[in-house]
């Protein structure tokens, strides 16, 4: 789940230590796509478990 942006972190950290600076944007960019990726997931699991709530007010009325 939080690979990428602990994965990015370190390529930023690494690019930083050496002066690679190709490495820490690199690292920049990894971290964001898995922030991205996280509020996606977080996303998907609303929407989810309101369908779920919406299911659950209809069966309660059948």
């Amino acid at each position: 789940m939080d690979s990428d942006r602990i994965e990015g972190n370190l390529k930023e950290t690494e690019g930083k230590l050496t002066g690679d600076e190709e490495r820490e944007k690199e690292g920049q960019a990894q971290s964001s796509w898995g922030k991205a990726k996280d509020s996606a997931s977080d996303v998907a699991d609303k929407v989810k478990d309101a369908a779920g709530d919406a299911k659950d007010a209809v069966d309660k009325r059948i």
